[in-house]
């Protein structure tokens, strides 16, 4: 993975008022358009949807050489309070500072680094007056379904609730911060491999003596798993899971 990403190539699109980073590597036919979903489905070429805050859509990309790549296409919305009166605006400080630039750039890091995070493929910033909209493509987690998903399901073995910890332990060494960890940006491939989906806002937070932010996301973890547990009238999750989940994050070496 770290080779691939050493040896990919990203290119800028300008057009008016709109901007672009995107993945020449993958792409030999970009266009803005593709950061729409409209542009999919003229394609027939959207696989599914998840609804969060707003439709996040799956779509196949075909290459030059025939090779069929899946990816996800996220519009950047608000939440909160605020975002029930400012759907889906932000003000507009410059390109690099836009939440689809800053993403882009930390996904970009982690392949560097070989965590196991979407590969990053596009981006698109629409600029209008003094504030913006924005989108992002990444790739997909083939064959992978959320923690929420399979706990309502089945019960997870030790060594994956382990291998969870383990994860985790990974990003927050090389200083990786996750905005909102939760149970359902955790997802588990049909090989029970361990992903880490959805870094908007996240942040790459070096500093070796201010780690209380570990301390923070785990608690944020764990507050997710027990309000999933409270509200599903199936949910396989008991204490002795954190605990596993939680010695693991402490005791492994990254």
């Amino acid at each position: 993975m770290a080779q691939s990403a050493i040896n990919t190539k990203f290119t800028t699109v300008e057009q008016g008022n709109i901007t672009c980073l995107f993945n020449e590597t993958l792409i030999n036919d970009f266009t803005p358009d593709m950061l729409s979903a409209n542009y999919w489905q003229q394609n027939h070429a959207i696989t599914g949807s998840a609804q969060g805050r707003g439709t996040t859509w799956f779509v196949a990309y075909t290459d030059s050489n025939d090779k069929q790549h899946d990816w996800v296409l996220r519009h950047y919305y608000r939440g909160g309070l605020i975002g029930k009166i400012i759907n889906d605006s932000y003000w507009f400080d410059g390109v690099n500072k836009t939440r689809a630039a800053q993403e882009f750039s930390l996904l970009r890091h982690m392949q560097t680094l070989q965590l196991p995070a979407p590969e990053p493929i596009a981006y698109r910033v629409i600029k209008k007056g003094p504030i913006y909209k924005a989108d992002l493509l990444s790739s997909r987690i083939n064959n992978a379904q959320d923690l929420v998903a399979i706990l309502t399901e089945r019960t997870l073995s030790d060594e994956v609730w382990h291998e969870i910890g383990a994860t985790i332990k990974r990003f927050h060494h090389h200083g990786i911060y996750h905005h909102d960890l939760n149970s359902h940006n955790i997802l588990l491939n049909d090989k029970e491999q361990v992903f880490i989906i959805d870094f908007d806002r996240g942040e790459l937070r070096t500093n070796p003596v201010e780690t209380s932010w570990h301390r923070d996301n785990m608690a944020r973890l764990q507050r997710s798993f027990l309000k999933e547990r409270k509200q599903l009238a199936k949910f396989n999750f008991t204490d002795k899971n954190w605990h596993t989940l939680l010695n693991s994050y402490f005791n492994t070496k990254p």
